[in-house]
C-alpha cells in the first residue's frame, strides 16, 4: 500500500492552554512494499508521525492518504478510526498479555475479528513458524527472553495480514548482540511479506541497515529523504552530516579565500589549499570531513599538525582524537603505532570534503 503524507501538522495543548507544534510541515511518500524508516533524535516528532499514520493521533493540518483514499486530515470529520485502517503496530514494550500463552497472544486479534476457529489455528501456527517461536507456543511471556517476546509481538502484528506494519523503536530493549540478530531477521521477514513498513528509531545503524529509504527528522521538519548510502555520502545539510555516520563527521566553520591563484580553506588559526570547484571565494561555510577520509602522513606538504589526545581500538582500526590549534578532530585509521601526546601531521581527502553554506 502507498502512503502519502501531505503537509501534515500536529499541535498539542499544554496545561496552560498553549499550543506546542510537534509536526510542522511533513511531506513524505512511502511506496507499496517499501521499508521506510523515520530517523531522528528524541523529541523530533517521529513517533507522533507514526501515531498519526496509525490513527492514534489526528493531525491538526494536512492530509494522510492510503492508496488514494483520504484517511485523515485537519478536519476531524474526515479521520477514519484506527480500527478501520487495517494497520498493525509493534511497540517498544511488546504489550503482550501476561496471563495468556504465546498462542493466545498471537490469536487475540483474530478472535476479536471473530475468525473461524480452524482458520485461527492455521494462521497462528503459520505466524509462529515464520518468527521461529513454534517451540514456545504454549509458554507465557514471563518464560521468554526479550528477543522471544518481541518475536511474539511481531507474530501477533502480522497474523491478520495488515496493509501496513508500524514499528516504534521495537529493538531498543534488547542487548546489542540480540538487536543485531533481530535486525537481520526483521529485514528478511519484511522482504518475505512484502508489506509496506514504517519503522521509527533514533539508532542510525538500525536505520541504515533496515531502510530502503530513510527520512531524517529534526524539530518537526524533514531534513532529508534518501537511501542510506546517499544520506552518508551526500548529506543535504549540516545536521544530517553530523547525525549520520559513525564515528561522527568532523564539522568546522571555515572561510574560503584565494591568494596567488590558490584557493584556501581558513580555520580560526590554520589553513590549507585545495582544488576549488564548488564554493565561492569569500563565502562562509560549515566544512565537514569524515574521520575515515583523513590520512595521517609523514610529510609536511599542505598538512595540519596536531597531538594525539586519546585513542579507541575498534577491531582492525583505531579512532584517534586529535587536538590542533583549539580544534578537535577524530581520525579513523588502520595504523596502530600511536601514543598519547604524540605529534602527527594529517591531510584531508579533498574529494570527500563537504561544504554547507552558513
Amino acid at each position: 500500500m502507498k502512503i502519502e503524507i501531505k503537509n501534515i501538522q500536529k499541535e498539542f495543548k499544554t496545561l496552560g492552554k498553549q499550543s506546542v507544534s510537534v509536526l510542522k510541515d511533513i511531506n513524505l511518500e512511502m511506496n507499496d512494499g517499501e521499508f521506510f524508516v523515520l530517523l531522528g533524535p528524541s523529541g523530533c516528532g517521529k513517533s507522533t508521525l507514526l501515531n498519526v499514520i496509525a490513527g492514534l493521533e489526528n493531525p491538526t493540518g494536512g492530509q494522510l492518504i492510503f492508496d488514494g483514499e483520504l484517511v485523515a486530515s485537519g478536519n476531524k470529520n474526515e479521520c477514519i478510526p484506527a480500527k478501520e485502517r487495517n494497520i498493525a503496530m509493534v511497540f517498544q514494550t511488546y504489550a503482550l498479555y501476561p496471563h495468556l500463552s504465546v498462542y493466545e497472544n498471537i490469536a487475540f486479534p483474530l478472535r476479536i475479528a471473530k475468525m473461524d476457529k480452524n482458520e485461527i489455528d492455521k494462521q497462528v501456527r503459520k505466524s509462529a513458524e515464520i518468527l521461529h517461536i513454534t517451540n514456545h507456543i504454549d509458554s507465557k511471556p514471563s518464560e521468554l527472553s526479550g528477543g522471544e517476546r518481541q518475536r511474539v509481538a511481531i507474530a501477533r502484528a502480522i497474523v491478520r495480514k495488515p496493509r501496513v506494519l508500524l514499528f516504534d523503536e521495537p529493538l531498543s530493549n534488547l542487548d546489542a548482540q540480540l538487536r543485531t540478530a533481530t535486525r537481520i531477521e526483521l529485514k528478511k521477514l519484511q522482504r518475505e511479506l512484502g508489506i509496506t513498513t514504517v519503522y521509527v528509531t533514533h539508532d542510525q545503524v538500525e536505520a541504515m541497515t533496515l531502510g530502503d529509504r530513510v527520512a531524517v527528522i529534526k524539530g518537526g521538519y524533514v531534513q532529508q529523504v534518501d537511501s542510506a548510502i546517499n544520506l552518508y555520502e551526500k548529506p543535504a545539510n549540516e545536521f544530517v552530516a553530523g547525525f549520520i555516520g559513525f564515528p561522527n563527521m568532523n564539522l568546522f566553520d571555515v572561510e574560503i579565500f584565494k591568494e596567488q591563484d590558490k584557493f584556501y580553506i581558513q580555520f580560526e588559526k590554520d589553513r590549507f589549499y585545495f582544488d576549488n570547484s564548488t564554493v565561492e571565494v569569500g563565502g562562509k561555510y560549515c566544512m565537514g570531513i569524515r574521520p575515515a577520509d583523513i590520512e595521517v602522513v609523514d610529510d609536511n606538504e599542505n598538512v595540519l599538525k596536531g597531538k594525539v589526545d586519546t585513542m579507541e581500538l575498534l577491531g582492525k582500526e583505531v579512532l584517534l582524537y586529535i587536538s590542533s590549534n583549539n580544534m578537535e578532530f577524530s581520525i579513523f585509521t588502520a595504523k596502530k603505532n600511536f601514543k598519547e601526546n604524540q605529534e602527527i601531521n594529517f591531510r584531508f581527502d579533498q574529494s570527500k570534503i563537504h561544504f554547507f553554506k552558513k
